[in-house]
């Protein structure tokens, strides 16, 4: 028995499909006559064939547990695939007449041709898109690759593949479950089924899907395009299709005449793309979908040509966004738009734009009961729609990273349709120079997206696709990719020369016919439109774009508002401001500390089983709250607790942050004895509170930071915070800080409210892991060091507002807790960035009273020294500034040597924006001390290039200075652990020298 285990199982499954089309009753089969099986029996495989396989493998055990005929047939093959050859089985086994041998031959011929013919048709399936007609120049194969797989049917030759000859043309052949290309037919000829294979798989739309592995969805992809008629338009429907493809090539034309020496990264070789677009958004809005967000390169649509003319023109800034309201007559209603122009980092907005849909609508979703802006329905459908190049497609690791989000649960935005504009160069790369995969979509195969190449000339095969796209979006809730082929019929740029590098190419397209003349041409030959139709068309939007340029002329500048595409209506007055200038104390009554710290300290499940260790924890946090005290872990409990009793939702991201990296957290706990049982104490504070979610992200900084700060960006009511696991990770996610956070207002136009966690310190474990680089972030600060401030009223308020982001290091519980809801309290928003600690997370002297966070208390930006050099500041000798950890090393020095009368510590909480009153304040207060600084960090790293030159301008330059630290080094850190001891050593040593500085010029 067990030389039979040589019979493919795939010549097993293929026969018992096949026989049992033929009504042989078989075990386990329903036959075709019956219909298919009420539910596909396996979810894995595109055949669907895996209960087949075990029908075979349960007759090996068990030859009588199957029908007589596959006993027989089981048998047979089994010899010939031993034997390499046909034999006629043994007398000893079995004995028949001539006639049944002469009949069971013919059988068996039968089988092996319909086994051939179920293999061709799956053959086209799987691999026919690579010989689709998919390059509207006809130059190069969209694959990178002119070989013709040796299993299609592309000549009469090659049904030698499958054992067939040209008189089998003509035979009737049935056909498998498997395909819809029969329509309501259940059997066609072999000629018939190769061209209706060839006119679905091979011509102007290439697909790949079946290396998705469920067998519904398979099934439905090849009923959308085998059905026989399905891409079928009405007189109506084609008569739109060219409206729109005029007023999108016509745009083109209006704004090449008018501004021929401005660069317009324009559209022209791809100009389908504005219908195809517009179909994903018509068809989902007829499904359901009431607010679109899509994601655009370079510049945004949806604004009027007047717009349009405005900023060409120059008399407004160029626009980034919009937010709009669009009329869609099926169904009538009023559709949401929210539009974004992508950035020169091509793929890096994918990632910020996708999540919006998710904060806009499903992630709100999950609290209808709660608090939420009336302005926002939580039950809101929400899409996202993303244009991509197909350079940048398959060459941004970014791109990967944003699809492993896609069906992750606290980050699916429920399937996002993408819309690759492949124009097959990359500014000058040719593609077969930049990348290894056939095709530039290949990334999206990882997360078993279909693909839909499709050759942008042919429209009505893009609005088709386009159309299948946005229901398969709609139905599965999942991505799907359009891969538009197309080509730049200028170079990269208006201004750009592509001859000098793609010669051949663009020989081709300067012959090339536009695609608005063939499709014009095409109606009219049919009688669709006619000539004169067309002329009025082309005629009506010209007058259009002439309008919109005349009233450009006198037009005022646009506001900026209608460029937000987050408007975040009722958080800013009419005009756009802040509605104060003022924000409020940030503690909160005693009550609710105490009441939250209890929350923190239990676990509000019954019969829920957590480990020791936690247990301990959790003691300790009672122990705190009772005796009134908080470390970090609580203080951030509090002030998460409080904000969401307050409404305000809380999002908590990044890697391993339920529990916490330096396992202080532990937001999740987790049964020990019942396997994925969790639960979120932080979710059972109040009865109507917001949501609180705390998620664990993959492996990714720049996709995840991405995504948390286009989450951020959907309502101003929302506090979320991406933490890095340790600070120095943030590096990989360099672009979104770069491109969108730093830049975030002055480019974007957008307030925005995301505050990233950056643990920080040099604590002597190794260069990695012990810098957040704050250098880096103080360099982009907006604030200008040479400027003499004027104190105002609310100088606290509006230094604030006009700075770029904010930048801390806390160096106490107290003032975490505060600055945390200072972020929500503010009236307006901006980015906050906290370098937060590691040792200090269990460090005894690193804790606050509740008497520093109760109602009344704000966030400190200095906090000064207030031991017995502040009682005696005439005595002081030398007043050491500092921020963060390093203060707890500098009082314990301080301390060694008794120096507490005449050395004062004054620590910056806020570092950005420099806080000039309060640094003016400390200094005059102590007149006849030396200045100076001193920071962990090497000299050329950390704050003291940033600080610097701000003292000198708040000073007047009367007194310098000192810096005391680490020298300049090129790593953050060293790795040896008696080296860190040694130079940390030193520079306290320094700072509490008073003669270190004497005789030395500034």
């Amino acid at each position: 028995m067990s030389q039979l285990r040589l019979l493919p199982s795939r010549l097993g499954v293929q026969a018992a499909r096949l026989l049992a089309a033929h009504d042989v009753p078989v075990f386990g089969w329903r036959s075709r006559s019956s219909g298919p099986p009420a539910t596909f029996p396996s979810s894995k495989g595109g055949g669907g064939s895996s209960y087949m396989e075990e029908m075979y493998f349960a007759w090996l055990e068990n030859p009588q547990s199957v029908h007589k005929s596959w006993d027989s047939f089981f048998r047979e093959a089994s010899e010939e695939a031993f034997s390499g050859s046909a034999q006629p089985r043994p007398p000893s086994v079995v004995h028949e007449s001539r006639s049944a041998v002469s009949s069971r031959t013919k059988t068996s011929k039968l089988v092996e041709d319909h086994l051939a013919v179920q293999s061709l048709i799956r053959a086209y399936q799987i691999r026919g898109h690579h010989v689709a007609q998919l390059d509207p120049l006809g130059i190069l194969d969209a694959d990178l690759d002119s070989f013709v797989p040796s299993d299609l049917i592309t000549t009469i030759d090659k049904l030698a593949f499958y054992d067939l000859q040209e008189a089998d043309l003509d035979k009737e052949f049935q056909l498998p479950t498997t395909t819809f290309i029969g329509g309501s037919e259940n059997t066609l000829s072999l000629r018939e089924i190769i061209r209706r294979l060839e006119n679905t798989y091979c011509q102007h739309i290439g697909l790949e899907f079946m290396f998705i592995n469920d067998v519904e969805q398979c099934q439905w992809i090849r009923q959308k395009f085998e059905t026989p008629g399905v891409m079928q338009f009405s007189s109506e429907e084609k008569r739109t299709l060219l409206a729109r493809l005029v007023r999108s090539m016509r745009f083109e034309d209006f704004l090449a005449r008018k501004w021929s020496s401005e660069k317009r990264f324009g559209l022209e070789g791809c100009e389908v793309m504005i219908p195809a677009l517009k179909t994903i958004i018509d068809k989902s809005s007829e499904m359901g979908i009431e607010n679109v967000i899509l994601g655009m390169p370079h510049r945004a649509p949806g604004m009027s040509s007047t717009t349009w003319a405005c900023t060409m023109r120059g008399s407004t800034a160029s626009p980034t966004g919009t937010s709009l309201c669009r009329w869609l007559p099926t169904p009538p209603t009023w559709r949401q738009w929210t539009l974004w122009c992508r950035g020169r980092q091509r793929q890096s907005s994918s990632t910020v734009e996708m999540p919006r849909a998710r904060s806009t609508g499903a992630g709100w979703a999950t609290w209808a009961g709660a608090r939420s802006p009336s302005w926002l329905t939580p039950a809101l459908q929400v899409m996202s729609i993303l244009v991509h190049g197909d350079a940048a497609f398959a060459g941004q690791g970014v791109v990967y990273e944003t699809f492993h989000l896609s069906d992750l649960p606290s980050y699916t935005t429920n399937g996002t349709v993408h819309v690759v504009v492949n124009n097959q160069i990359g500014f000058t790369t040719d593609p077969r120079m930049a990348r290894s995969s056939p095709y530039p979509t290949d990334v999206a195969r990882v997360v078993n997206a279909p693909i839909f190449h499709v050759n942008a000339d042919d429209p009505e095969a893009v609005i088709y696709v386009c159309s299948v796209a946005a229901e398969w979006r709609n139905t599965f809730n999942k991505d799907v990719v359009v891969d538009l082929v197309c080509y730049r019929r200028r170079g990269h740029n208006e201004m750009d020369e592509p001859m000098f590098t793609q010669p051949l190419m663009y020989k081709q397209i300067h012959r090339q016919v536009p695609v608005l003349k063939k499709y014009a041409d095409k109606l009219i030959a049919e009688g669709t439109v006619t000539l004169q139709e067309f002329e009025e068309e082309i005629a009506k939007y010209d007058r259009i774009c002439e309008e919109a340029y005349g009233r450009s002329k006198d037009k005022k500048i646009l506001h900026i508002k209608h460029w937000l595409d987050s408007p975040w209506p009722g958080f800013f007055n009419v005009d756009g401001e802040p509605k104060s200038m003022t924000c409020p104390a940030t503690g909160i009554p005693e009550d609710m500390l105490t009441h939250i710290g209890s929350v923190a300290s239990s676990v509000p499940l019954e019969d829920f089983k957590i480990h020791t260790g936690l247990s301990r924890i959790l003691r300790g946090r009672a122990d705190m709250t009772k005796n009134r005290t908080v470390d970090w872990a609580l203080a951030e409990y509090m002030a998460f607790g409080s904000l969401l009793k307050e409404g305000i939702h809380v999002r908590l991201s990044g890697q391993d942050v339920e529990r916490g990296t330096f396992s202080h957290r532990h937001h999740v706990l987790h049964d020990q004895e019942v396997d994925r049982r969790t639960c979120v104490p932080m979710n059972h504070l109040w009865p109507d509170q917001a949501p609180y979610t705390v998620c664990n992200s993959s492996l990714s900084e720049y996709g995840v930071l991405g995504f948390e700060l286009g989450y951020a960006m959907a309502s101003p009511n929302a506090l979320v915070l991406w933490e890095a696991q340790f600070g120095d990770f943030h590096n990989t996610a360099q672009c979104i800080i770069d491109q969108f956070i730093s830049t975030g207002q002055a480019k974007w136009v957008r307030h925005n409210g995301i505050v990233l966690l950056l643990p920080h310190g040099m604590e002597g474990m190794g260069p990695e892991h012990s810098s957040a680089r704050p250098e880096r972030f103080l360099q982009m600060s907006n604030d200008d060091s040479d400027a003499y401030p004027a104190f105002t009223k609310d100088f606290e308020v509006s230094q604030l507002y006009d700075c770029n982001w904010i930048v801390v290091n806390c160096s106490t519980p107290a003032n975490y807790f505060h600055v945390l809801r200072r972020q929500i309290l503010l009236p307006f928003r901006k980015p906050l960035i906290i370098f937060t600690p590691k040792s200090l997370l269990r460090h005894p002297e690193a804790k606050s009273s509740f008497d520093q966070m109760v109602s009344g208390t704000s966030f400190q930006r200095v906090i000064p020294e207030d031991g017995a050099a502040a009682r005696a500041p005439e005595q002081v000798q030398r007043l050491i500034f500092c921020t963060g950890k390093v203060y707890y090393d500098l009082v314990k020095e301080r301390s060694s040597q008794d120096l507490e009368e005449k050395v004062a510590i004054t620590r910056l909480e806020q570092i950005s924006p420099f806080p000039f009153d309060l640094i003016k304040q400390e200094a005059e207060k102590y007149p006849g001390a030396e200045l100076a600084w001193c920071q962990e960090e090497h000299k050329n790293m950390g704050y003291y290039d940033y600080i610097s030159p701000r003292f000198m301008t708040i000073l007047r330059r009367a007194r310098p200075i000192w810096y005391v630290g680490r020298d300049p080094a090129a790593a953050p850190a060293t790795g040896n652990r008696n080296t860190h001891l040694v130079s940390l050593k030193k520079f306290l040593d320094t700072a509490f020298n008073l003669q270190a500085f004497e005789g030395k010029t500034f």
